[in-house]
């Protein structure tokens, strides 16, 4: 309960938080598009390339490779999941299904945090490898979501190759595997290099980005109360599903309980950072009143209340 306290008055909920309440109260706090998306570059610049470098400090060892292998997996299957569930039971519009599905897919690094935490008050332990995890299944999900937006004109196997051509070089993953690919070259020396740049300003850039997003999703937030329980649904039974899928074949991978556990709270949590600052820049027309509300409001502190000792005890069980 403390981790979950902890984490939901983190400066970026409580600055998304202060976005939603001047949205509310009609107050002028909105950025100007230009600056808005500096930000988002920015955070996925930041994000990639410290996952690049940690992806480089993890070593690449058979249980290394393992792991990655997993995440992988899960950051590709777990948008498609999410899109085919939000399609035929919502009535969300494609290209809102597929920023959904991306925000679903990729990850949240605050859940992973409270999850290293947890296990670490109970003494089970996990692998070093598995922030690089974390970060490989960042761009995937991503891509994959925005590949199901740009996908939906028909057109056969010329309109799907030009579809996963615009994915792959839309700006937001563009920039994020350039980074990671970056990061992966230049390892710690590059980081502490970068670091008056990409480390210490990161919070206090995602609470300024986290503010905006906040005044945008409460001025849409009609389109919630729209679409209805439908969608609150999706939000609490979408980390289940994930959950067990990623604890599933993480065991089937043969990772140990404390990675396990890792592996399913990456797969059923959601991003509120590097997903939504994607979203923004590849499919301007979703509509993050749907997608902000459900993963900052629901899904995130459903897994760090129920959640995570949950998957803890599915890893446990299924290691028998």
């Amino acid at each position: 309960m403390s981790a979950a306290l902890s984490n939901l008055i983190s400066p970026g909920v409580l600055f998304f938080a202060l976005g939603a309440f001047a949205a509310a109260v009609k107050a002028d706090v909105a950025l100007p598009k230009s600056i808005s998306q500096t930000l988002a570059l920015y955070l996925m610049a930041a994000i990639g390339f410290k996952g690049g470098v940690e992806l480089r400090a993890s070593g690449l060892d058979l249980d290394t490779f393992l792991a990655l292998g997993c995440g992988l997996a899960l950051g590709l299957t777990i948008p498609i999941i999410a899109f085919g569930l939000l399609s035929r039971l919502t009535s969300v519009s494609r290209v809102d299904a597929s920023s959904l599905a991306a925000h679903y897919g990729s990850v949240s690094l605050v859940t992973f945090g409270a999850c290293i935490a947890f296990l670490g008050e109970i003494g089970e332990p996990s692998s070093g490898y598995m922030p690089a995890v974390l970060a490989l299944m960042e761009a995937p999900a991503i891509a994959v979501g925005v590949l199901l937006g740009k996908s939906g004109n028909g057109g056969g196997k010329a309109s799907r190759n030009e579809a996963l051509r615009e994915a792959l070089t839309s700006g937001s993953v563009l920039v994020l595997l350039g980074a990671t690919a970056i990061g992966i070259a230049l390892g710690a020396q590059g980081l502490e290099d970068l670091d008056g740049f990409f480390v210490a300003p990161f919070t206090g850039v995602l609470a300024l980005f986290l503010l905006n997003m906040g005044v945008t999703a409460f001025s849409r937030i009609g389109a919630l109360k729209e679409a209805g329980w439908s969608l609150i649904a999706f939000a609490i039974y979408m980390p289940l599903i994930g959950g067990a899928f990623g604890a599933l074949l993480a065991t089937w991978f043969g990772l140990e309980v404390g990675d396990v556990t890792l592996m399913a709270t990456l797969a059923a949590s959601a991003s509120y950072i590097a997903a939504p600052a994607a979203m923004q820049l590849a499919l301007p027309t979703a509509n993050p009143g749907l997608s902000l509300p459900l993963v900052i409001g629901v899904t995130f502190p459903f897994n760090l209340i129920v959640g995570i000792p949950l998957y803890l005890e599915f890893a446990r069980f299924l290691s028998g």
